[in-house]
């Protein structure tokens, strides 16, 4: 009776593949562009699904899978180190590790400002912005005026972006940091809506308008503002009430400088993740970075990642930047499945369900995957999506208590994103039911 109750689950685990195989090959919503899907059961060590698994694809998003276990390995779920400092007689010299922390409109972290604020000695900023670009490779440049594209740095102030907002009870909007507020340029309202926020291309100068109507309306929008030395040394005299030098003598970044702690990586970790929020992507590999090599660069830490952290995966990333934004990435489903597969034996379960976006819950993905009523998230993955490009990877519960890896890339589709969504949707609920 063992036997042929074995026999039969087998036999119905196998025709559940075969379905579902046959619901990727032969839809024609799948078929509209280039699919790569694999689907693996860890547990019996089994590829169940595998369709263009050894083909590169433009991963969008998915990329920060990489940047967050490229972060975690080598900056742990502690506190990120915010300041690099020197005590020379009377002088405190001080520089940017990329933190993205310090007054983040999210987080609101001070301690850097306090530190220096407290410190008896004269204050010297250190000029380190020509270790990072403001824009990645390939980068579009008709981005600069949205939040996702907003400005790397090697010392980020208010998340580089300054931040309109309003609540239904506020009559008038809110400007953070309000130093910004003067900057402001109203414009004649264009288009159907109440309000609206950009910036000019060259200038810290903020085009706005916001209508009668928009007064009953919330709202919260960051626009992302121009970085340099000089600036940073504005704002950061603004938040201590302190007068601070900017020297260029690159000596000092040669030496081995103390670390001020700050910002807890999980938090860092969680907003990346779930919101895919590319400029928290971005400054985690120049703390990277910061933490292997005392200086900035983002291809100093890819190319450690790829040497010391994926040395096996079973292709070689082709990876440029941090978020994902660029289409020089590019990356196979096997070798996704591979980086889940590590990150699973690396971190806690409880972690990657806190970082990871829940489907039908949380972050990019709170409108889609929904488990069925009273049921908990059967979806932990990250989302990507660039102009032809769409994917989804990570970690699906079935019904019957397994838990999968998958990840599906999909390149070159000109139909809309939903409709890739729907599908795979269904695809995804059927193995959740039935597998």
């Amino acid at each position: 009776m063992k036997k042929l109750l074995l026999g039969l689950l087998i036999a119905l685990s196998s025709c559940t593949v075969q379905k579902i195989n046959s619901s990727l090959k032969k839809s024609e919503v799948f078929d509209k562009g280039h699919l790569g899907f694999m689907l693996l059961d860890p547990g019996k060590g089994k590829t169940l699904v595998e369709i263009n698994s050894d083909k590169y694809f433009i991963p969008a998003s998915n990329t920060k899978i990489f940047t967050f276990y490229t972060s975690y390995s080598i900056l742990g779920d502690g506190l990120v180190n915010g300041l690099n400092y020197l005590e020379r007689g009377d002088s405190l010299i001080f520089w940017g590790t990329g933190d993205p922390s310090l007054l983040h409109p999210d987080f609101k972290n001070d301690q850097v400002i306090e530190f220096l604020k407290s410190s008896d000695k004269k204050l010297f900023l250190v000029d380190n912005f020509a270790q990072v670009s403001a824009f990645g490779p390939g980068w579009s440049w008709d981005w600069y005026p949205y939040y996702y594209a907003a400005e790397r740095s090697a010392f980020p102030v208010y998340g580089n972006v300054v931040r309109f907002s309003k609540s239904k009870e506020e009559k008038d909007f809110r400007v953070y940091p309000l130093r910004f507020k003067p900057e402001l340029e109203s414009v004649p309202k264009f288009g159907t809506y109440n309000y609206s926020f950009s910036r000019k291309r060259a200038e810290n100068t903020f085009p706005f308008f916001f209508t009668e109507k928009a007064k009953t309306e919330a709202f919260q929008v960051d626009i992302p503002s121009i970085t340099s030395p000089e600036l940073t040394k504005r704002l950061l005299e603004e938040a201590t009430g302190r007068s601070i030098t900017l020297i260029r003598n690159q000596y000092y970044l040669n030496a081995d400088p103390k670390k001020l702690q700050t910002a807890p990586a999980d938090s860092l970790y969680a907003q990346m993740m779930k919101i895919s929020d590319n400029f928290l992507a971005e400054q985690l590999l120049l703390l990277v970075s910061d933490q292997l090599n005392n200086s900035l660069s983002t291809a100093d830490a890819i190319d450690y990642a790829k040497e010391n952290l994926l040395k096996n995966l079973p292709d070689e990333p082709i990876w440029v930047d941090g978020s994902g934004l660029s289409a020089r990435n590019m990356f196979t489903p096997r070798s996704i499945i591979a980086l889940l597969g590590k990150i699973r034996e690396e971190v806690p379960w409880e972690k990657i369900q806190a970082y990871f976006p829940a489907g039908g819950e949380s972050g990019t993905i709170r409108n889609w995957y929904k488990a069925d009523e009273g049921q908990p998230p059967y979806v932990y993955a990250k989302s990507g999506s660039l102009s032809m490009t769409t994917a989804l990877s990570g970690y699906l519960l079935t019904k019957r208590g397994k838990i999968l890896h998958f990840s599906c890339l999909l390149n070159n589709y000109q139909i809309p994103t939903n409709d890739l969504r729907t599908e795979l949707q269904k695809v995804l609920y059927f193995i959740h039911d039935r597998y």
